[in-house]
């Protein structure tokens, strides 16, 4: 099974609507993200503000970290090995490793509403 983890910098959030300005390419992975998990992929995100831990656990990001400072953040893992660093996947990656359709990723949630309009 694919297993993607992705190193994030430190940031006061990771869904991008924090903050005096929105950042789209961090909604655009929150979303992502959240789309996968969904459909029970194995997908995770970590920051280095309230995940420390997993930052020197992993021997790979911890290696990028002390080879290329902060600025290699984030740092993406496919099944342990890293991928990409400094910047996000694209929607084509996340499709590509995960074997679904580029459209699947950016599914709007669906809410059924029940409405009773006879008092």
């Amino acid at each position: 099974m694919t297993k993607v983890e992705i190193f994030d910098p430190a940031m006061c959030c990771s869904t991008g609507v924090c903050g005096p300005s929105v950042n789209p390419e961090l909604v655009r992975v929150a979303s992502v993200v959240h789309n996968l998990q969904k459909k029970g992929f194995s997908i995770a995100r970590y920051q280095l503000t309230t995940d420390p831990e997993k930052f020197v656990e992993n021997e790979e990001v911890n290696r990028v970290i002390q080879e290329k400072g902060p600025d290699a953040l984030p740092v993406v893992l496919l099944n342990d090995k890293v991928v990409k660093t400094g910047s996000y996947p694209t929607n084509e990656e996340f499709a590509e490793w995960f074997g679904v359709k580029v459209e699947e990723l950016t599914e709007k949630p669906r809410i059924r509403l029940s409405l009773n309009i006879n008092h």
